[in-house]
């Protein structure tokens, strides 16, 4: 993995425009590795990793079952990203990352709330659509879709297979088109993505982490992105976005009265 330091807002635009295709995810502290929120969730509550694969095949089965009485149309279950795209969107860990085809977006997510370092991650989704891990040449990308023919069961609840796929699902929802974005699925969910990249050979860097100072990025990126209409309210298109955007409200609009 490679790691840059950015120093201005303007150097973060001229970093992020040569990543043409890449995906891209924020995190306010630039210590947190690539782990998702149900890797998270079990390493703190669960440390027999040998019960993982049980517990994980439990909470999927129980929002199945449940589920139902939610959505419009209960066929969109079946779909095992689909139904972990729902999982994700409402707040349940599952090994989805959510990332984005914009750098703006994850800047955003990045710099939100950020106070010290904060990190946007850049992972070459061009290059890893066309390779497969060193250890499984035939794992190709479509072979392991987790949307077709029970991938999902046979690839990835047994935590065997180093191996990430990138994508979206069948049907998107408003939120993850709002965002532009994107899943990274990992095979194994005790690992971090930059771990199980080592899995891969490539002459082409595959993973890129670029370090944002909040003291020295923070506020002309903030402003950037809210002239170019990236807010919560956008980003999360309904009610509870639109509330957690006057957040920033405070910020933005408060100091442009008193200096303006």
């Amino acid at each position: 993995m490679e790691t840059q330091i950015i120093n201005s807002w303007n150097e973060f635009i001229d970093v992020t425009v040569s990543l043409d295709g890449w995906a891209f995810r924020g995190h306010r502290d630039a210590r947190w590795p690539l782990f998702s929120s149900l890797s998270r969730y079990l390493l703190d509550f669960v440390p027999d990793k040998n019960e993982w694969q049980e517990r994980e095949q439990r909470a999927i089965r129980v929002f199945r079952r449940k589920a139902h009485n939610y959505v419009n149309d209960p066929r969109t279950l079946e779909d095992d990203l689909r139904c972990l795209s729902l999982m994700q969107h409402h707040g349940a860990p599952t090994r989805l990352l959510d990332f984005t085809k914009s750098p703006y977006v994850a800047a955003f997510f990045a710099l939100e709330g950020a106070t010290d370092e904060a990190a946007v991650y850049a992972l070459n989704t061009p290059v890893l659509w066309n390779i497969p891990p060193k250890d499984a040449p035939d794992f190709t990308h479509d072979k392991i879709n987790p949307s077709e023919n029970r991938n999902f069961e046979k690839y990835y609840f047994s935590g065997t297979n180093e191996f990430i796929w990138t994508g979206e699902p069948n049907q998107m929802d408003r939120r993850l088109m709002a965002q532009s974005g994107t899943f990274v699925v990992p095979g194994v969910i005790d690992r971090p993505i930059e771990g199980i990249l080592s899995h891969y050979n490539s002459s082409q860097t595959l993973l890129k982490k670029l370090i944002l100072p909040s003291k020295s990025v923070r506020t002309e990126g903030m402003r950037s992105l809210y002239r170019a209409n990236i807010t919560n309210a956008t980003l999360f298109p309904d009610l509870d976005g639109l509330a957690k955007s006057i957040a920033f409200e405070l910020e933005i609009v408060w100091q442009r009265l008193v200096t303006g």
